[in-house]
């Protein structure tokens, strides 16, 4: 050397290498997590390219193997989960377990919703696209090089089926591990991950495939990495969520469609009939007009703090949905969380444009879904719907209507049960509660730091019911990818920069302990 090192460098040398594995990295940890998002985002555009609606067994084949390599290539042990469905989920556990230390139970899903390819704003939705806004707010498509960009720019984003919903948590999960691993570290909580095959059609064999490897689930506390972040884009921490019931509601008409000049004035059309129908369930103000529908629910003073707390924007969300005034259920967004929807997701009678016909339709059908809460049962409130029905004055049949029901009613309905998955919620002093909140405090991703969101219950459905009801396991959702993803629907789309925070946030909770 040209210089000795004077007496306070070789200090300072000296308590670095005497600093714990990764230290010296804590301070440009956020440059590093952006550096493993990007160098992950090939990875991430390759299992967006795989097909993954459930109805199809051989698309989530592939995507059972492409993920098992993933998690190997990160030192996970997988356990392939067959079900009766052909529809394989995938249970991974990271090899560095330590008996001494609590497991958590992270759980994803890889399957998505189906696609109608007309309705995106690209020609494939399995093949994914990056896009920005232009100077006039529309998104324009960009190379996907601009992922890998010096900076990263964080309002790109990547627009394809499963984008968000439920593919890049999975690969926020393995980038923490990927940071983790090049700081030489190992998670202070022994990590499984169970990634589920079925989820966007109600996870049928779920609670079979659990009960079927018991041993394999053991875990102290469950983490669902699902759903989207408060509307501010804060760190969020979701304490339950409501269930879902569905059901069909069919309206029968003339036995076969007929002339709507020969047969109108004459022949009760069902398509109005239906209208008339569901219009009887609800008020102006959309609250629920069927008897008992809200019993159960009692919000108290501290409940509605809590709700408030949340600080949603009342204005940007009315502004968002593109509507002038909110139904009236619940005095603000949070608080109509609590009670119990009803809700038409879709109507068919006959045809409409080009096909229409001038005929009165032989039958008319709405697909119901009911979003509940853990005060009001699915089962009974669509026994509830079906006494409403009723007293509209319909008969009810379990089929179509035989020649001497048509003979004998006037008002004739089919109304059928569907899937059933229960809400679930959990206490906000909860400890899995207190854990969350100790890491998210310390997450990267919050500058200044805050407090995170949190939530009481949110209105989407996840299949904690079936986990919690098989695994006896306290639960949180920690979702993590930006609020206007457009999940479910045409277009849905992940941004970058909530895929590094999203990062942060698993990685902050694979580093902060866990208390039993």
């Amino acid at each position: 050397m040209s210089r000795m090192l004077g007496s306070s460098a070789i200090a300072a040398i000296i308590g670095l290498l005497l600093l714990p594995a990764g230290a010296v990295f804590a301070g440009s940890q956020a440059a590093a997590i952006t550096t493993a998002a990007q160098k992950n985002f090939t990875e991430y555009l390759d299992l967006l390219s795989l097909p993954n609606v459930a109805a199809e067994p051989s698309d989530i084949e592939r995507n059972v193997a492409f993920l098992e390599k993933s998690f190997q290539k990160r030192s996970f042990k997988t356990h392939r989960l067959d079900n009766p469905a052909g529809r394989p989920m995938l249970l991974a556990e990271l090899s560095s377990a330590k008996a001494s230390v609590p497991t958590i139970l992270f759980y994803a899903h890889f399957d998505g919703q189906p696609i109608v390819k007309e309705q995106w704003a690209q020609q494939d939705p399995f093949t994914p696209v990056v896009k920005q806004r232009n100077a006039q707010g529309a998104w324009q498509e960009v190379p996907r090089e601009r992922l890998t960009a010096k900076p990263l720019d964080p309002e790109l984003r990547v627009f394809a089926r499963s984008a968000s919903d439920d593919k890049a948590p999975i690969v926020m999960l393995l980038t923490a591990i990927d940071v983790l691993q090049a700081q030489r570290k190992t998670p202070v909580i022994n990590v499984k991950v169970l990634l589920d095959s079925e989820e966007e059609m109600g996870s049928p064999s779920l609670g079979e495939t659990v009960k079927a490897n018991r041993e394999l689930f053991n875990a102290d506390a469950l983490i669902v990495l699902d759903g989207p972040v408060h509307g501010s884009g804060k760190p969020t921490l979701v304490f339950g969520n409501r269930g879902i019931t569905q059901a069909t509601l069919t309206v029968f008409g003339p036995t076969a469609p007929l002339h709507s000049g020969h047969f109108g004035n004459y022949v009760p059309n069902p398509a109005l009939r239906l209208a008339t129908l569901l219009a009887s369930m609800k008020d102006d103000d959309g609250r629920v007009l069927v008897e008992g529908y809200y019993d159960g629910i009692n919000l108290t003073d501290a409940d509605r703090r809590i709700l408030k707390a949340t600080g949603d924007d009342e204005a940007a969300l009315l502004k968002r949905a593109g509507i002038a005034r909110a139904e009236r259920v619940g005095a603000t967004y949070q608080e109509a969380l609590q009670y119990p929807s009803l809700n038409v997701r879709g109507m068919a009678s006959a045809s409409v444009g080009a096909k229409a016909a001038n005929i009165v339709p032989s039958e008319a059908i709405a697909e119901i879904d009911i979003r509940t809460t853990p005060e009001t049962d699915g089962r009974r409130l669509f026994e509830l719907l079906k006494r409403h029905i009723e007293k509209q004055g319909y008969h009810l049949v379990d089929a179509a209507p035989t020649t001497e029901e048509r003979a004998s009613y006037d008002k004739l309905a089919k109304f059928e049960l569907g899937s059933v998955e229960a809400a679930a919620r959990v206490p906000m002093d909860a400890p899995v509660g207190r854990w969350a909140m100790t890491a998210l405090k310390s997450s990267t991703a919050q500058t200044p730091k805050t407090d995170p969101v949190r939530i009481r219950m949110m209105g989407g459905t996840v299949p904690t019911d079936v986990l919690v009801d098989a695994l006896g396991l306290p639960f949180l959702l920690v979702p993590t990818v930006n609020a206007d993803n457009n999940q479910h629907t045409f277009d849905e789309n992940m941004r970058m920069g909530n895929f590094v925070t999203g990062t942060e946030t698993v990685y902050s909770l694979l580093v902060t302990k866990y208390q039993r």
